[in-house]
């Protein structure tokens, strides 16, 4: 199953990439201890971690929405084509992310809304295509609906230097200012209302405009919470960062306010890079949290 209903909402996940990304849990999690790996082993691995070759799994993926007649896509991954010369993983990809989305029923001309929860590489790439010599809107009749803080943060002019370095290099430049150019983007700040089920909330950390997305249809409540949480292991270590997290304090403090709410109001999380199930309801346990039940979403590693 790659598609689901929550309320009046349909959920569709569109695989552009799942496997390795080159970087070990202490890298990736430095402040993970080494036991919370072992101890948790038996379900984070194989999705979220190689036993074999000590690296960590993750998808890139875009999660499509259907809401009140409208079609939206939240997070638009890597790309194709793109020169990543600080992130290689990500360079030159060749993926068929678009056809994967017309399988899925949505042509580019279809899509009303995009989402992106913060600027990063690995969320932004398809915002754009090379058309000849020239980076374009992918989809041209949507309004892009990008966070003013970390718009801010990345535009190169601002002179910000960020944790990541030059990770982020030729992101604003090919894949945010592009869509900005063309006049189709809307530059919130704090909170925003798409409609009456969906609702951006600004959560900073991760970056300085990082957010969250959260459905509410009928009884049924989920939280999009983009790079909050790159890994299952920091549900059950939610002070545990990513070495990405631009504000460290920020963004535990975020992780536990929003994992909280979620476990409160019984809301499915949907990260942006989690492989297997990719979302999973959450409980508070002592401290932390731990993790009630898996969406049904098809394992990616079941799909070969």
């Amino acid at each position: 199953m790659e598609q689901i209903e929550l309320g009046d909402v349909t959920i569709t996940r569109i695989r552009e990439y799942y496997g390795p990304v080159d970087m070990s849990p202490d890298t990736f999690f430095p402040h993970v201890p080494a036991e919370t790996w072992e101890e948790n082993r038996d379900w984070i691995s194989p999705h979220f971690l190689n036993s074999q070759t000590n690296i960590v799994n993750s998808a890139i993926q875009t999660w499509l929405l259907r809401s009140e007649g409208r079609t939206i896509l939240v997070d638009t991954g890597v790309g194709n084509h793109k020169e990543r010369p600080y992130s290689p993983v990500w360079s030159h990809l060749s993926t068929d992310f678009l056809a994967q989305l017309a399988r899925a029923g949505v042509e580019p001309e279809d899509v009303d809304i995009v989402i992106n929860t913060h600027l990063h590489v690995d969320h932004v790439g398809w915002n754009t295509y090379l058309d000849g010599r020239q980076w374009v809107p992918t989809f041209p009749n949507a309004t892009y609906l990008i966070p003013k803080e970390d718009f801010d943060f990345w535009n190169p002019e601002n002179g910000h230097k960020p944790l990541l370095g030059r990770g982020n290099q030729n992101v604003f430049e090919d894949s945010v200012a592009p869509v900005h150019q063309a006049g189709q983007t809307l530059l919130w700040e704090g909170s925003h209302r798409i409609d009456a089920n969906l609702r951006l909330d600004a959560a900073p950390g991760h970056t300085p405009g990082s957010s969250v997305l959260t459905l509410a249809s009928g009884t049924d409540r989920a939280v999009f919470v983009g790079d909050m949480l790159h890994n299952p292991v920091q549900i059950v270590e939610p002070d545990a960062n990513s070495c990405f997290c631009e504000d460290p304090a920020r963004a535990r403090a975020t992780r536990r306010t929003v994992l909280g709410q979620a476990a409160d109001d019984n809301a499915l999380v949907i990260p942006a890079h989690l492989g297997g199930h990719g979302a999973a309801e959450v409980v508070r346990e002592g401290n932390a949290f731990a993790i009630k039940g898996w969406a049904p979403f098809t394992p990616y590693a079941d799909q070969g």
